[in-house]
């Protein structure tokens, strides 16, 4: 197994460095993430079409994780209902230690390897779901052994790594890895492995909801407008797309709540 995450780093004696060293050299190493997610775009894309194919026939996307993979599929999952307008349930995040493990760390909660099922079944796990685990090493017990218990239920897994052969993308059905080398402070995954898991889950929710027909054109039509920002946004898209006047536009939000029920009731 590749141990690239945990290379020493190729800069040194950082405590001696400039302020605008480090953020120069941190800016250089992060600029490589965006290549290495390119790299991988042939797996990001294989598992996009598998988890769309699921979704349409009922089955929901869960990320499972620990530490910072898990923070991140937790925070791209939460972010889904009111970007997309999709139900709390449709994309969800699970990490070692549950909830309370968001916000602060859960010693050893990473190493449970039973854990990780009865936090799926808790959830309701179905034959239809998907769980893609994330790890930065690829073999962090929680998130491994997720995948070992969804396989021998049969159901869809991915994994999203950053170290080639890992445990994970072998037992994974579509493992996604993407190689984001030494860390800029040795070991430091929250960094430039972070950023990548990141990266790549956006792409997927994103892909996948333009594929569930969540995005109208280029517009967040499903949107949940929840605040003043959002209102705005939301009538100035129906404005667009049907050009009516701001004020009829605004009635429209207002009664309905959602840019696509206004443009399907102008369009009726």
């Amino acid at each position: 197994m590749e141990e690239l995450t945990e290379q020493a780093s190729p800069y040194t004696d950082l405590e001696h460095q400039s302020i605008a060293s480090l953020l120069t050299n941190i800016n250089r190493e992060d600029q490589r993430v965006a290549l290495a997610v390119r790299e991988a775009i042939p797996q990001i894309e294989a598992f996009v079409a598998a988890v769309s194919a699921q979704m349409k026939q009922g089955g929901r996307l869960i990320y499972i994780g620990a530490g910072t993979s898990g923070r991140l599929g937790i925070l791209d999952a939460s972010e889904c209902p009111p970007t997309f307008g999709v139900p709390a349930d449709r994309v969800m995040g699970l990490m070692a230690g549950g909830d309370r493990a968001i916000r602060k760390a859960v010693e050893f909660a990473e190493d449970d390897t039973r854990q990780a099922w009865h936090d799926l079944e808790a959830v309701g796990i179905e034959a239809d779901d998907v769980v893609l685990a994330i790890s930065a090493s690829g073999s962090t017990p929680y998130a491994l052994a997720a995948l070992e218990q969804c396989n021998r239920h049969g159901l869809l897994t991915g994994c999203l790594v950053c170290n080639g052969g890992s445990p994970m993308a072998g037992e994974a059905t579509y493992p996604i890895v993407v190689r984001t080398g030494p860390e800029f402070v040795t070991g430091s995954t929250r960094m430039k492995a972070g950023t990548a898991q990141k990266m790549v889950l956006n792409m997927i929710s994103t892909s996948v909801m333009i594929q569930l027909g969540r995005i109208k054109g280029n517009k967040m039509v499903d949107m949940q407008v929840s605040n003043i920002k959002l209102k705005k946004r939301g009538i100035a898209m129906l404005m667009e797309e049907t050009g009516m006047d701001e004020a009829t536009a605004e009635r429209l939000i207002v009664a309905h709540g959602s840019v696509r029920k206004a443009i399907e009731l102008v369009n009726a």
